[in-house]
């Protein structure tokens, strides 16, 4: 079986994109049902080494997460996500801005704004010059819904809307304060004085695993640097640290307004590059940024 695909970035956060609309190469059924209840579903034996071993950097094509675009009975278009691990995930920010521009660049669709089904619900990537912006919807702050258990009832829930803001959390012999949001997928966001030089892979992966994180978390570590800009490294569950995260920087920029340490509108700047992200007064977060074709080709099965 040979398989097209296109590698894409933003940020340095790697993709392979497999076009599934015309041809589901026996790796997706052509008619799943609808996601339900944004529960991950599992893509089987089959889709889960798939990307096990497209994303392998030594003997595979090298990626962070592989892409597929589908079609959808509820959008323009449905995007799936799966991890290095080949675990299936909700949502990627740069993931979707990289799918948007293959659907631009392709003619797939006249529309400046799009519709794409995700695990999540729909999300709405639009032209915005050379960039491309992204409503990233509401931050969810109730730990049932991020989902956190938390071990006892805690006074650390300060945020009108639920949000658990500073929760102490002990790794070894440290303890993180760590502030939870949701953009579809969970993160717990930890401020630190020096983020260059944090062992982000030391504690990324014991954060990500811990046990209060039912569905694992992905973990950034802030430093901020004034009202308008934050630094951010980020462990993505699933795929180890990678140079950018666009719903991590979501959540970054939501979390750093929070805690009274930014404003609502704050540049985040990943290894990668910048991400420009805003939370607007009708509460969704519009996140904008680039995302790059590199190559195509063709991976025989």
């Amino acid at each position: 079986m040979k398989i097209p695909f296109t590698k894409m970035h933003g940020l340095g956060n790697d993709f392979i994109l497999i076009n599934c609309i015309d041809q589901d190469f026996g790796i997706t059924p052509p008619q799943s049902p609808p996601y339900q209840g944004g529960e991950i579903r599992g893509g089987g034996p089959a889709l889960s080494d798939l990307a096990k071993r497209l994303c392998d950097r030594r003997f595979g094509i090298g990626a962070d997460q592989i892409l597929l675009l589908e079609k959808s009975g509820a959008a323009d278009f449905r995007m799936r996500i799966f991890n290095a691990d080949g675990s299936e995930v909700e949502m990627c920010g740069n993931g979707i801005r990289c799918l948007a521009k293959y659907v631009w660049d392709r003619n797939l669709s006249p529309k400046d704004i799009l519709d794409i089904e995700t695990l999540t619900g729909i999300i709405r990537p639009e032209k915005a010059g050379d960039m491309v912006k992204v409503d990233m919807g509401e931050p969810v702050f109730d730990p049932e819904k991020i989902p956190v258990h938390l071990p006892h009832p805690s006074s650390f829930i300060l945020h009108p809307l639920g949000g658990l803001i500073d929760y102490p959390l002990q790794i070894e012999d440290k303890e993180f304060r760590i502030t939870c949001v949701s953009m579809g997928n969970p993160h717990a966001v930890i401020f630190v004085d020096n983020v260059a030089e944090f062992p982000v892979t030391y504690y990324g992966p014991m954060i990500e695993r811990h046990q209060m994180f039912p569905k694992r978390t992905n973990v950034e570590f802030i430093e901020v640097i004034d009202p308008s800009a934050v630094k951010m490294r980020v462990w993505e569950r699933g795929s180890g640290e990678t140079m950018a995260c666009g719903t991590g920087a979501s959540a970054a920029a939501v979390a750093a307004h929070l805690k009274g340490l930014a404003g609502r509108n704050v540049v985040v700047h990943l290894l990668g590059g910048d991400l420009m992200l805003d939370w607007a007064g009708d509460n969704r977060v519009y996140m904008s940024g680039p995302a790059v074709e590199v190559f195509e080709g063709v991976f025989r099965s």
